[in-house]
């Protein structure tokens, strides 16, 4: 990952950051301590202002992003008292082969190894849902499996069957 830095006279600094798509995240700080924040497709086209923020909050939002608030962790690595199972959220999109299944239809179980143990509807969680319970779109699923059990139901939940 490489950052460039560039001095703009009489307004502060840039710095452009590559992406991984190869796209550039550029950053500009104003000697007042204003921040904008833009993505640009390329070091030569212009980019889309994604953010102007104050000094306050563009120093919030690096403490935030350095990980002073929350310290990501390399999921590969985790071990947690459930041995390979972790538990994840799934979204069921509007056009998923699923909604309008009963947890039995979809057979999200018996075709992904992974447990549906609670749904998010709206604001209302129902935990541990039976096998008539019916999947609506927008629903999130909370279940539990391994890595590649949550892959199949990824893999379900967009494609079906």
């Amino acid at each position: 990952m490489t950052v460039y830095e560039t001095d703009l006279p009489g307004v502060g600094r840039k710095f452009d950051l590559e992406l991984a798509d190869d796209s550039l995240a550029s950053v500009v700080i104003h000697h007042d301590g204003r921040c904008e924040l833009y993505k640009r497709p390329n070091r030569e086209a212009n980019g889309e202002k994604l953010l102007d923020l104050t000094g306050e909050e563009a120093n919030k939002l690096g403490s935030i992003l350095e990980g002073a608030y929350f310290e990501s962790v390399n999921v590969d690595e985790l071990t947690v008292p459930l041995g390979d199972a972790i538990i994840e959220w799934i979204d069921i999109p509007e056009d998923s082969p699923i909604a309008g299944q009963t947890l039995e239809e979809s057979k999200i179980k018996r075709q992904t190894g992974t447990t549906v143990i609670a749904v998010q509807r709206d604001t209302e969680t129902i935990p541990n849902p039976g096998a008539d319970f019916e999947l609506h779109s927008e629903d999130i699923l909370v279940a539990i499996g391994t890595r590649e059990e949550h892959a199949a139901l990824d893999d379900l939940v967009e494609r079906g069957p």
